[in-house]
């Protein structure tokens, strides 16, 4: 058990579960473990686990129980990679599955571009706006980190809760949006980080050449479904999957199960 471990000028909060190759898994934008284990929409990590596979997950810089500075561009994906790298370094001197959703996703693409020998395969779930589709986003996350400073967190999220699910999650009559677990001083930054970040370029994700599985969601315009094929379209060896339906997300932990006996 290593409940955390120090990455540079950081604590990165972790968990560990399982025995066999490793997955290294990082959640999304203002999420954390906590917030994975509460929503419970996707059961990704219980069945990897139960396939014979080790799952490491840990709460990002700045997010749930890992520390953070009032920088914002140590949040940016590219820094937040570095994190995922040195994490990777810890465990195993070995390739491993870099695995993520959201800005997850985002962060563990930017590790594989930078280091290759540390990717063994790759799992990207709902990966987010990037490139063309990015400016909206971008100034969207700026506006929040204005509204945090000047409201405070419990507006934002009061604000943030009323607006609506989108149309994929209305069925899911146990979502909810989870106020972010980031304390308030640290928000802004992490917002500001969000908004200065995008996908590697184009060229530089047409070298992974190593298996690649992606799943995304229909209806969402933080995570569209354009991102997703681009990607498919981009990386040599990936695989895409859309799901239409809450019932499809509740299939993925097997989605990605079969993908790693494939490896």
């Amino acid at each position: 058990m290593m409940p955390s471990v120090r990455i540079r000028d950081t604590e990165l909060a972790m968990e560990r579960r399982g025995d066999g190759p490793l997955v290294l898994w990082g959640h999304g934008l203002m999420q954390s473990r906590a917030n994975e284990n509460t929503r419970r929409l996707w059961t990704i990590a219980d069945d990897v686990v139960a396939a014979g596979f080790e799952f490491v997950r840990y709460d990002a810089r700045g997010h749930g129980k890992s520390s953070g500075t009032a920088d914002p561009t140590v949040y940016q994906w590219s820094s937040l990679a570095n994190d995922a790298l040195d994490l990777h370094s810890e465990l195993s001197g070995e390739p491993v599955v870099l695995a993520g959703a959201s800005m997850g996703a985002a962060t563990m693409l930017h590790a594989a571009v930078r280091q290759p020998t540390a990717a063994r395969a790759l799992v990207l779930v709902i990966p987010p706006t990037a490139w063309d589709t990015r400016a909206g986003q971008r100034e969207l996350y700026e506006n929040s980190a204005s509204f945090v400073r000047a409201k405070g967190k419990d507006r934002y999220v009061q604000a943030v809760q009323k607006l609506p699910v989108i149309p994929i999650l209305a069925e899911y009559p146990e979502y909810r949006l989870l106020p972010p677990d980031i304390s308030e001083e640290l928000l802004p930054f992490v917002l500001e980080g969000a908004a200065a970040s995008d996908l590697p370029p184009i060229g530089a994700l047409r070298s992974l050449d190593i298996p690649s599985l992606i799943l995304a969601w229909d209806t969402d315009p933080g995570h569209p479904v354009s991102t997703a094929e681009t990607l498919h379209r981009t990386l040599p060896r990936s695989t895409l999957r859309v799901a239409q339906t809450v019932a499809d997300i509740r299939g993925w932990g097997g989605e990605v199960v079969e993908f790693l006996r494939s490896l």
